[in-house]
């Protein structure tokens, strides 16, 4: 790289409470007629009062201390000013000098190495409006602006800018948004507009110790978008420099659909804000006894679980990373895990086998059906149950993906789909012995191959066995019993 890039997120993400920031309107705005749910706190009527949702400020101290934040006691609210038509009241309760949470610590980790990304805030404000615009052209062209989401409770999480590389960015949005699941302080779902990402970019010469002109990009609403909108920044700043041409500090919007940034507007300076603390909110006093009280209650963090599962069931970093990376993926494995007492030895294996089935068939299931594990067609028990008629050969590998497709059908047992469809594993000696005899007998250029050296043949006369049962011989007795066999003949 010649430059070096320079990158600070900022993530709005709106917190899952009942109702609304300041007021007792549903905070569940999703999918319903635009302009029902409001309010005059919501429409900012003069004489109106807000009053602070005290279950929004628990979830912000709870995020503040997953993050390894300093949680300030004495806290306010202040008004940002800005003359946006989404914005109600012309202005915008947020907290500016006294944020609710400072100085935190979030992990990321790219191409195997970790790296700490500092945590500058975490405050609490309203969301804004949503507008939505027509470009028609001319008269044709208008904007439509919805006031529901007005007012619902938002939190927004300041990196430092620690971040060198768009990798390292998509890694924390990554991260951040697992912990905000882990926690259930939101839903943090990108696509639905609850976890905004804005993203400043800058690019510098490596022995510079001033940061270059800074580019805000926004509209943004996937991690693959972030990730384009900073690989395509990077190129054009670096086009630029390269050119001695001067980069502006602005706003850009990302347009997913040319994959290029635009210009939007000039960059605002905290004076452009105004910022005055709130008058119609007195400053938050925030108890100690509140804050421990959180801190017990909070959940085993990804990293921590991620850890446990490494060290308990002795799974690779990369198979505890896809568990661990959705929260009720997490959930279903330990629900799976913990439908028996097993020994240390049993979770090792039972623990490797049921991540390659979730890893494997059960993501490729929910991404062809848009389904999560909660509604999958059987239950953790009858997925144990299969693992381990697998693990003690009672199935068949073959045998068990047959019985896996059934399950997602009928949501039967794997015990009563094997008995109605005749798929038990054939583990009588005698029984695969004569289907062994069988096709000795009829392969008869592939066994004199394999008694003249060619011992990859095996695998084919394992493979006509498994045939002839149509795969329900046990697969590593049919083995033995056929290396048996050949050696005996051999032998002669």
């Amino acid at each position: 790289m010649k430059y070096e890039v320079v990158i600070g997120l900022e993530v709005h993400s709106q917190l899952l409470t009942v109702s609304k920031m300041f007021c007792s309107c549903n905070s569940q705005y999703q999918g319903l007629e635009p302009n029902t749910v409001v309010c005059p706190v919501c429409m900012g009527m003069p004489g109106t009062l807000p009053v602070v949702n005290a279950k929004a400020v628990e979830l912000a101290i709870a995020t503040g201390l997953a993050l390894q934040c300093e949680i300030d006691q004495g806290t306010k609210f202040d008004r940002k000013n800005y003359p946006y038509p989404d914005l109600m009241k012309g202005y915008q309760i947020s907290q500016y000098d006294k944020p609710i949470a400072r100085c935190g610590i979030l992990e990321v980790k790219v191409d195997g190495l970790t790296k700490p990304i500092r945590i500058n805030r975490v405050h609490m404000e309203e969301d804004v409006a949503k507008l939505s615009h027509s470009q028609g052209g001319g008269e044709s062209s208008y904007s439509l602006l919805d006031i529901n989401r007005a007012g619902i409770p938002l939190m927004e999480i300041v990196s430092e800018p620690d971040l060198r590389s768009p990798e390292e960015a998509r890694s924390y949005l990554i991260s951040l948004r697992s912990i905000l699941q882990y926690i259930g302080v939101s839903t943090a779902n990108m696509e639905e507009g609850n976890f905004r990402c804005d993203a400043n970019i800058s690019l510098k010469e490596f022995s510079d110790k001033e940061l270059g002109s800074k580019v805000e990009i926004k509209n943004m609403n996937s991690f693959k978008a972030v990730y384009e909108a900073l690989q395509y920044e990077i190129k054009r700043q670096t086009k630029l420099k390269d050119s001695n041409e001067r980069i502006m500090s602005e706003t850009r919007g990302w347009v997913e659909e040319q994959g290029v940034t635009v210009s939007q507007r000039s960059k605002e300076e905290i004076a452009d804000y105004r910022y005055f603390p709130e008058p119609d909110l007195p400053p938050l006093e925030i108890d100690s006894t509140l804050i421990t009280s959180i801190k017990d209650k909070l959940p085993e963090l990804p990293n921590i679980k991620k850890a446990r599962f490494i060290s308990e069931y002795k799974l690779s970093e990369y198979d505890a990373d896809m568990i661990i990376a959705s929260k009720q993926i997490a959930e279903y494995f330990e629900s799976v895990m913990l439908t028996k007492v097993l020994t240390e030895d049993q979770k090792v294996g039972y623990g490797k086998n049921l991540a390659n089935w979730i890893i494997g068939d059960i993501s490729k299931l929910l991404d062809e059906t848009g389904q999560d594990v909660s509604s999958l067609n059987f239950t953790p028990e009858h997925l144990f149950e299969l693992i381990e008629s697998i693990i003690t050969g009672k199935f068949s590998n073959a045998i068990g993906k047959r019985i896996f497709v059934e399950m997602t059908k009928s949501g039967k047992s794997p015990g009563e789909i094997a008995e109605s469809h005749g798929l038990v594993q054939i583990s009588d000696v005698s029984l695969i012995a004569k289907v062994i005899d069988d096709v000795i007998d009829n392969n008869v250029k592939s066994v004199s191959d394999y008694l003249e050296g060619n011992l990859n043949v095996l695998r084919f006369l394992v493979g006509q066995v498994m045939k002839e049962t149509k795969g329900k011989a046990n697969p590593q007795k049919a083995t033995e019993l056929l290396q048996e066999k050949l050696e005996s003949l051999n032998n002669r």
